[in-house]
């Protein structure tokens, strides 16, 4: 829509009485004529102006709507006044609303839009209950910081929000931090409800995944009421969460090393109602002081979590073993030929999935090694499945593999 639009010029309109009023929108409307983007308009002496596309107005339709549509009637071309926009029309989209708003602002400050600012609006964000995250490219024309304040206060209005924020690059600092500047607000914090449980975080220092949405649910689903849960990358409870609220896990033994994720974790326990049942370990997860402990490990972190495969192994129990859910981004962008050469029996499958599979081999040989190393036998490992959690970015897969581990002694 062209800022001309917006100002809502003299709408072109077509004036009869009253009474043949709603034969002639019925007619016009059928015959893609009538302007739905505006009201029609009661004027004085009893007649009304119905909005229409000037372009489709002739004498011979003048001519039809008065002797075939409505014999008797009289028809004019006229124009609406201070046009009202119609119910339809007043819907908008957030990002019609916010352009449209701030199009007022600059005018109200007397400067001209210019329509190179269109580009430099924000077309997506992030929504956190009363807070919106917005991306980095966006309001980066000078115009805009003559605005000052007033401009996020707007935003944030046009939005239906009360705090802003905005993304900068992931620092490059151990824990990959989120980079979000703090634009109208005194805080980060905010609470998101996935699945039905309750993350409480702080933005402005904790990543939010929303795209892991499918494997929480999938763990959701677990039953692991007799059974003892280590997450070696807890972050702000992400899997922990799932499978102490709803995969009813007796006790999860949850790893972070990440202060403002920690500080996050124990509100999220605490929220869900299941500090009882969690103890947090912090720090580096490979000084896990326990071992021998675990009937299923989760190791979520990517792009790879190999770094965690040795305390997997570790801490799964001795006498019983247990399962593995082994995150990994698989880079699927591999010679097809070589991944049909290689197992011809799955040619039926996609070459994006054989990719996972080879990906699921090359670790399940490496839990293997690790296994009898750790333990001192041997050990039975079976993949169970694989499965994608979400696209990471184009030709790379973050995947998840479930592997059953057995000692060989125990069975």
């Amino acid at each position: 829509m062209d800022l001309a639009d917006e100002r809502f010029p003299d709408v072109p309109a077509l004036l009869t009485q009253s009474a043949f009023s709603q034969k002639y929108r019925d007619y016009l409307k059928n015959a893609g004529i009538l302007d739905g983007r505006y009201r029609a308009q009661k004027l004085e002496e009893g007649t009304v102006a119905l909005p229409v596309l000037k372009e489709k107005i002739s004498v011979s339709l003048l001519k039809e709507l008065m002797e075939d549509v409505a014999p008797g009637s009289s028809c004019k071309e006229t124009l609406i006044k201070n046009p009202v926009l119609s119910k339809r029309a007043r819907i908008q989209s957030p990002a019609q609303k916010l352009r449209m708003d701030l199009c007022e602002l600059l005018e109200s400050h007397g400067m001209i839009w210019r329509r190179n600012l269109e580009h430099d609006l924000p077309h997506s964000w992030q929504r956190h209950g009363d807070l919106v995250v917005l991306s980095g490219d966006c309001f980066c024309d000078p115009l805009w910081q003559k605005l000052g304040v007033e401009l996020w206060v707007q935003v944030a209005s046009s939005l239906g929000v009360k705090r802003l924020a905005m993304q900068g690059p992931i620092q490059d600092d151990r824990w990959r931090s989120p980079n979000l500047t703090l634009l109208l607000g005194d805080n980060g914090w905010v609470e998101h409800v996935d699945n039905g449980i309750r993350y409480s975080f702080d933005v402005t220092k904790c990543m939010f995944s929303a795209g892991n949405i499918v494997e929480k649910q999938r763990l959701s689903t677990l039953c692991c009421t007799k059974e003892t849960v280590v997450d070696l990358y807890a972050g702000i409870g992400y899997f922990t969460l799932p499978f102490l609220v709803h995969a009813n896990a007796a006790f999860v033994h949850a790893c972070e090393w990440n202060p403002h994720a920690i500080e996050a974790l124990r509100k999220n326990l605490e929220l869900n109602k299941v500090s009882d049942k969690c103890q947090i370990h912090e720090g580096d997860n490979r000084k896990f002081p326990l071992e021998d402990v675990a009937d299923r490990v989760n190791l979520g972190l990517i792009p790879t979590s190999e770094a965690g495969y040795p305390i997997a192994c570790k801490v799964l129990k001795k006498s019983s073993g247990g399962v593995l859910h082994i995150h990994h981004n698989v880079n699927c962008f591999l010679d097809k030929q070589e991944l049909y050469a290689k197992d011809t029996e799955e040619k039926p499958c996609s070459w994006r999935t054989l990719a996972w599979r080879k990906w699921a081999e090359s670790a399940e040989v490496k839990i293997q090694s690790i296994l009898a190393e750790v333990h001192g036998t041997l050990w039975q490992t079976k993949i169970v499945q694989v499965k994608k959690v979400k696209s990471y970015a184009p030709h790379v897969d973050h995947v998840v593999l479930d592997l059953d581990c057995r000692p060989l002694s125990g069975m």
